[in-house]
């Protein structure tokens, strides 16, 4: 039987404005089916974005949702966890909107361990507003504003959320729709900060700067490049060249802050009695 989207989408809103063969769909429908793996309530999520094609998310899924300013998503979700601890909150974001401008929000989202899963759709390039080069624009990579080559090194998104103090840390891939699926669904079950990358493409935007000649094209170098961090061990390291690890990075248990919080509340409230 058919997955039901419809049940977790606002039709009136539909179609949406996502280029043809953006990624930003499978990562959207890899989301809801996340969500209704694990049961949750439409009205006990809040979805929250920035600025940027990712950020169209919330205007099209039945969930509370709230459309901010660029970069400031995840200090707009974490006042939300403290006010409303019982809320399972998700942000999606964009490469540029989380690690751009909204980078030094990203890292301390991290250190401080938030309980809520932050949902990464990394096309490498800001594709909303012309196409120029991001914090993870593969060196070489050709955007509006390095037009002969990107001479930046990528960014090592996994490496930071893990060295910040996020306590779940994966990535997948758009090819790999039911590995994304799972990926996504650890981290709304995980209590803490959880990091999803998402390796996706922007057609319009990067594809044809960068000679790809069709969306299939682009989502078929995701096949080619993915390696599982399981297959990795047991790699020669001459053969890792070019190859990008997807899976689960990183998992820890600690406290998350909305629960420290609370318990900060509750003792100053004794205290005042």
């Amino acid at each position: 039987m058919a997955f039901n989207y419809e049940k977790y989408l606002r039709n009136e809103h539909l179609p949406h404005i996502w280029c043809p063969g953006c990624g930003h769909g499978i990562i959207t429908k890899a989301l809801l089916r996340a969500i209704d793996r694990i049961g949750w309530e439409k009205d006990s999520i809040a979805l929250i974005s920035g600025i940027g094609c990712a950020s169209r998310l919330p205007g099209y899924v039945d969930f509370n949702t709230l459309h901010t300013t660029h970069g400031r998503a995840l200090p707009f979700a974490t006042g939300l966890k403290l006010v409303k601890p019982e809320l399972n909150i998700i942000v999606v974001s964009g490469d540029g909107d989380a690690l751009a401008i909204g980078g030094n929000h990203f890292i301390h989202a991290c250190r401080r361990n938030v309980d809520m899963t932050l949902v990464i759709f990394n096309n490498e390039t800001y594709g909303m507003t012309g196409g120029q080069r991001s914090p993870t624009t593969p060196p070489g990579g050709v955007t509006s504003t390095t037009p002969y080559g990107n001479p930046h090194p990528g960014f090592d998104l996994l490496g930071l959320a893990k060295s910040a103090g996020a306590t779940y840390v994966a990535r997948s891939t758009a090819y790999h729709a039911k590995h994304m699926e799972r990926m996504i669904h650890g981290g709304l079950e995980h209590t803490g900060f959880a990091v999803i990358e998402v390796m996706e493409d922007c057609p319009t935007n990067y594809g044809r700067r960068n000679k790809f000649r069709s969306p299939v094209e682009m989502l078929q170098r995701w096949k080619d490049v993915a390696v599982t961090f399981e297959a990795i061990a047991s790699m020669d390291p001459n053969d890792l060249m070019g190859k990008i690890p997807i899976g689960l990075f990183h998992k820890v248990e600690k406290p998350d802050f909305s629960a420290e919080y609370k318990k900060i509340i509750e003792t100053t409230r004794e205290a005042t009695l």
